[in-house]
């Protein structure tokens, strides 16, 4: 886990949840822009799973292998999964769809962290 990575994520999916939702509100889908930004966070995932993994491997601490793993993975395919349903639901449905996959991830980043600090695990 990069911490700084994380809380920069937190902030970047609020903010992409925030995006949509004005898409939402106007009533417009979504953008080039917005599936651009999407895609940055997408990127910073893969690099958060990738650290996570490494980091995973070299530790001696009791991490929930199996839990953290999965949280891991879990952050990589929510957003394109909601990304593929917004392109194929052209309506605000489909955006609203980017909003809830926007306000999972924080909460999946949060539990993340927590497994790794072993707090709550």
């Amino acid at each position: 886990m990069i911490d700084s990575l994380a809380t920069a994520l937190i902030i970047a999916t609020l903010v992409g949840a925030v995006w949509a939702l004005v898409h939402v509100l106007r009533d417009r889908p979504p953008n080039r822009p917005l599936y651009g930004a999407l895609a940055v966070i997408e990127v910073a995932l893969l690099v958060q799973t990738v650290a996570g993994i490494v980091n995973f491997a070299n530790t001696d601490r009791p991490v929930n292998g199996p839990e953290f793993i999965a949280y891991l993975v879990g952050i990589l395919v929510i957003l394109p999964i909601a990304v593929l349903w917004s392109m194929t639901e052209r309506t605000r449905w489909g955006t609203g769809v980017l909003i809830v996959a926007c306000l999972a991830l924080p909460v999946m980043i949060v539990r993340m962290q927590q497994i790794w600090e072993l707090r709550g695990a």
